[in-house]
């Protein structure tokens, strides 16, 4: 564990539960009386330095507290405490002998100074079982603190990175898109540019009105991927033919934001796109027990013979950034897989965890 900053408040437990976890010392010291109960005044000694005890462990809290809060370290603070317990005991033999005095079981002049010193391992050592686990109980808050702190850490550092994947696809979208335009504009194709235009004011503002969150209902995808299609068809037209087969029930399926849009742009760019004839995008997405099943296949253009299937690949941010956001949200958890063809079609399968977002919903509010 790393020593918490200098400065920073220091975690520690509520003061009632060193209290708590010291009374099985108090029924230690209960059981070890019970062979001197009814021999001469031992039961009322033995009470005495139990209620002592107990009225001690609040004083002895409030130092180690103060203590602890100071961050000295174990070979200060240990004789420290073994003084202070030191002397709480041989206070609890002055009241044992005081208490003798007041009821007559013994005389003035039978009163050892020496006497206030001895005897006190029984005292002594329930004060210092005590301290030890005061430590114990602190250093064991302490632990769990640090160790809360460093998930909310990475926590931080995960979401900031799925965040900064998620931007990375806007302006490689935005660049892309314009660059359609600008080909209509410059092929005197104005009223399709107008359409693509305002299908991009569209998916825009579902991009910025959307949630913030990284997984969304697969209806919201869908609807989201539809958008983006509107601009792709605005600008291919009966060139693209779109195909979507979604299993029942699978619409409030937990999946993450911005899936399906990079992987249609990829198929309809790499693919579809660059072909004379019209090409066809198949989408199908399934169910198959707690694993929900996600496939899209697009026709294209053969492949180079120099060429290969992982050079193409490589090539296409949205792949790579699926890629990296599913390792994140699922790590070990899922599949993806890519493939390219020799006549030029090209097949992503995904497989993930299945999740309905309503009842992790309705989990989140029960737990809070």
């Amino acid at each position: 564990m790393s020593n918490p900053a200098i400065g920073e408040p220091r975690a520690e437990p509520p003061f009632w539960l060193p209290l708590l976890a010291g009374l099985p010392i108090g029924a230690c010291l209960v059981v070890m009386a019970l062979p001197e109960l009814g021999h001469g005044h031992a039961t009322a000694y033995r009470s005495l330095y139990l209620v002592a005890y107990l009225l001690w462990c609040i004083p002895l809290t409030a130092i180690q507290r103060a203590l602890w809060r100071r961050r000295l370290p174990w070979w200060v603070l240990v004789p420290v405490l073994l003084s202070t317990t030191y002397v709480l005991a041989v206070v609890n033999n002055a009241l044992g002998a005081a208490m003798a005095q007041l009821s007559g079981w013994r005389t003035p002049s039978a009163f050892e100074w020496a006497g206030l010193f001895s005897g006190l391992d029984g005292c002594w050592l329930a004060l210092i079982a005590f301290c030890a686990i005061h430590a114990v109980v602190a250093y064991y808050v302490e632990l769990k603190h640090e160790q809360l702190r460093r998930a909310e850490t990475m926590s931080l550092a995960r979401d900031a990175e799925l965040r900064a994947l998620r931007y990375q696809l806007q302006p490689h979208f935005l660049f892309n898109t314009l660059n359609a335009i600008s080909s209509l504009v410059a092929n005197q194709r104005n009223r399709e540019a107008r359409h693509m235009i305002a299908r991009l004011g569209d998916f825009l503002r579902a991009t910025l009105d959307g949630t913030d969150n990284h997984e969304v209902a697969l209806a919201d995808e869908i609807a989201l991927t539809e958008t983006y299609l509107a601009i792709e068809k605005a600008r291919l037209g009966e060139r693209l033919a779109i195909s979507w087969n979604v299993g029942p029930d699978l619409l409030s399926a937990r999946v993450p934001h911005l899936l399906l849009q990079p992987l249609v742009e990829n198929a309809i760019r790499h693919g579809i796109a660059l072909r004379d004839a019209p090409g066809r995008l198949e989408i199908r997405i399934s169910r198959e027990g707690q694993r929900l099943h996600l496939h899209l296949r697009n026709d294209g253009v053969p492949l180079p013979v120099s060429g290969t299937g992982e050079a193409r690949r490589s090539s296409m941010l949205g792949l790579r950034n699926v890629r990296e956001r599913l390792a994140r949200l699922h790590p070990g958890g899922h599949v993806f897989q890519a493939d390219a063809h020799d006549d030029g079609s090209y097949d992503v399968a995904i497989d993930l965890p299945f999740r309905d977002i309503a009842a992790s919903r309705e989990a989140r509010t029960t737990a809070a």
